[in-house]
């Protein structure tokens, strides 16, 4: 199995970050547009469309407010994977920045390196759409 980790500073607040990542049925939206497409929920699992055309089932595992963390398993769709589990979470920083950590177990060990792509695509739009999202409007 291969683990997938990242670890990012967003120039958001935590609250904001995780209502964000909590709103799981809205990733298309709030969370990291353009990246991903579409998302459907269809009772605890969402149906994710990303822009390369890749469909994902996860199933939500645990959505835990407390915490801040989302954790998640691919059960079905277009990836072709024996296991996938992935957990999102939110850390409170200094100056009212976050740092959100994403981790992915996956196996085979084969799709390591386009589960990281993936994942880092996707952490560098989640991060601009959040920081943006968060950014004070410019004077006029």
């Amino acid at each position: 199995m291969a683990t997938v980790h990242r670890d990012v500073l967003i120039d958001a607040d935590p609250e904001e970050v995780w209502a964000a990542i909590h709103d799981w049925g809205q990733v298309h939206r709030r969370l990291a547009p353009g990246f991903v497409v579409d998302t459907r929920v269809e009772g605890d699992v969402r149906v994710v469309t990303f822009a390369d055309g890749t469909v994902v089932h996860e199933l939500i595992v645990s959505l835990d407010d407390d915490a801040r963390r989302i954790a998640y398993s691919v059960v079905g769709g277009s990836l072709d994977v024996v296991h996938h589990h992935a957990s999102m979470q939110v850390f409170a920083e200094a100056g009212g920045r976050s740092r959100f950590v994403w981790i992915a177990d996956v196996q085979p060990h084969i799709l390591a390196e386009p589960i990281a792509s993936m994942v880092d695509q996707g952490v560098g739009v989640i991060r601009r759409t959040l920081s943006t999202a968060a950014a004070p409007a410019p004077a006029s």
